[in-house]
């Protein structure tokens, strides 16, 4: 994947895998699993951590700023989605739970490659 050159496009592409992000960490959230055990709940805490401190992106979003914090809170991101994928299976065995960690990865994968592209 060669991310875009353009600025705004990059963080758009950005704000569009955080749309899944957003939706794992809001099913790990609302599973009863999360009420038992602490290390989802940080799981949870980190990726919205990350959420949060980029901000929604509208047509007025500052791209240099927006980049700035994303490669700030990187190292969260990241380590968010390997301790999920670590516990995930001592978490819960359920299909839902194994598709949250795939997905999670291939979003975060994809952050990662727009925040540091290969130089």
């Amino acid at each position: 994947m060669t991310p875009p050159s353009d600025p705004l496009t990059v963080v758009r592409a950005i704000d569009a895998e955080l749309t899944h992000v957003w939706m794992i960490r809001t099913f790990l959230k609302h599973a009863d699993e999360a009420e038992e055990d602490e290390d989802l709940r940080e799981v949870v805490r980190d990726l919205y951590d990350f959420i949060l401190a980029v901000g929604p992106v509208t047509d007025e979003t500052d791209p240099a700023a927006y980049m700035k914090m994303a490669k700030k809170k990187l190292r969260r991101l990241r380590g968010a989605t390997e301790l999920y994928e670590a516990i995930q299976p001592e978490v819960s065995g359920h299909t839902n739970f194994a598709m949250a960690a795939k997905s999670l990865r291939l979003a975060v994968d994809r952050i990662i490659a727009l925040v540091q592209p290969p130089q």
